[in-house]
């Protein structure tokens, strides 16, 4: 991983001549289609990275060889910024996201992030941005910072030089409603030893297929399962699987092919905040067909930045489908998902100090 930089990185701000948002219809958000203001750009080169602006957002140019295109050096993040009834704009542990890029950027041979260009331009685009974050119900400011190959050179070979680069937009609810999977065992998305661990464009890439296999099917996503064997669960989508069986809450433990995910890790505390017993191991498929044929699942839920707490309606598995209770109030889903939902807007303690204010 390359040395961070640690003095002070100063931001150059170009703001835009007429801001696009009386435009937007707050009311009626798509996921991923409207786009904020301005975006945040650092460019990497020479072994340090350089020239931190914030600059209208707009399209960039870039050479029909360049390295990223060809060769996938690309990684992402995923946050979501939130406004509160006081008209405070508050992240959900961006310091997460920013240690999991540079574990990413370590595994994809790219330089480390500095944190002052990471949170610094962050915080500065959204303080600038602010005015984006929709206060209705239900809708954020998901932020995606991304870094990618910028090389105009044909060779496999790490690039000598990168973009990072950070933009926001508005957004409603990924899963407007509850999901049917299918576990799959054909397909692998990633396997021992690779970069399925890692937020890299090439993971997604991998998912697709099968993901559209399963959506002809009437499956919004599939399971996936170990690249091995495909005899143990893994997740799903852009999700992190939980399954509540016989009282105990059991998610995929980590490892290469497992992405560690931020909304994961704050359910597993909370599960121990509230007394609920959990449990991080292998999941067999074989367990999991048992328990759905024997009706013992007593929920099923992904759980993920977009998604955030998304109930499993139905799994289907070797051409059966298995339905599962719904997530209502006393289920353990229902609970995680307001306690974060509450925890986000102020209304409940901050008792892990997950919050942090922007404005």
């Amino acid at each position: 991983m390359a040395e961070v930089i640690e003095e002070k990185l100063s931001i150059h701000t170009q703001k835009v001549e007429k801001s696009r948002l009386p435009e937007v219809d707050f009311e009626n958000l798509p996921f991923g289609r409207v786009f904020s203001d301005h975006m945040f750009i650092a460019d990497y080169k020479d072994s340090k990275w350089s020239d931190l602006r914030i600059v209208p957002y707009n399209n960039i140019s870039f050479s029909p060889a360049m390295s990223t295109l060809h060769y996938a050096q690309s990684i992402f993040e995923g946050l979501k910024a939130y406004k509160r009834t006081d008209g405070s704009v508050w992240l959900f542990r961006p310091e997460d996201n920013f240690k999991r890029m540079n574990i990413s950027a370590d595994r994809m041979c790219m330089p480390a992030i500095p944190r002052e260009a990471f949170m610094d331009g962050l915080l500065e685009l959204i303080r600038l941005d602010q005015g984006w974050v929709p206060g209705q119900e239900g809708s954020t400011l998901y932020v995606r910072p991304f870094m990618f190959a910028a090389d105009d050179f044909i060779g496999v070979r790490p690039a000598d030089t990168y973009k990072f680069m950070i933009f926001t937009c508005p957004v409603a609810s990924y899963y407007s409603e509850p999901v049917r999977v299918r576990i799959e065992t054909d397909y692998t998305r990633a396997a021992r030893g690779g970069v399925g661990y890692a937020k890299t464009a090439g993971n997604y890439a991998a998912s697709l297929y099968a993901a559209r296999k399963a959506q002809q099917e009437g499956y919004h996503q599939v399971i996936w399962t170990d690249g091995a064997e495909h005899k143990y669960i893994e997740e799903s989508g852009t999700m992190n699987l939980f399954f509540k069986i016989d009282g105990t809450l059991i998610t995929a433990s980590l490892g290469d092919s497992v992405l560690d995910g931020i909304t994961r890790k704050s359910i597993i505390q909370l599960a121990k905040d509230f007394g609920q017993p959990v449990e991080e191991r292998r999941i067999s498929v074989a367990e999991i067909a048992q328990a759905l044929k024997e009706g013992r699942v007593e929920e099923a839920f992904g759980a993920g930045t977009a998604a955030v707490v998304s109930s499993v309606k139905t799994i289907g598995h070797e051409g059966v489908d298995y339905d599962l209770p719904p997530m209502v109030e006393g289920t353990f889903a229902y609970k995680a998902k307001e306690t974060l939902y509450k925890i986000r807007l102020g209304e409940a303690p901050d008792t892990h100090n997950w919050m942090v204010r922007v404005n």
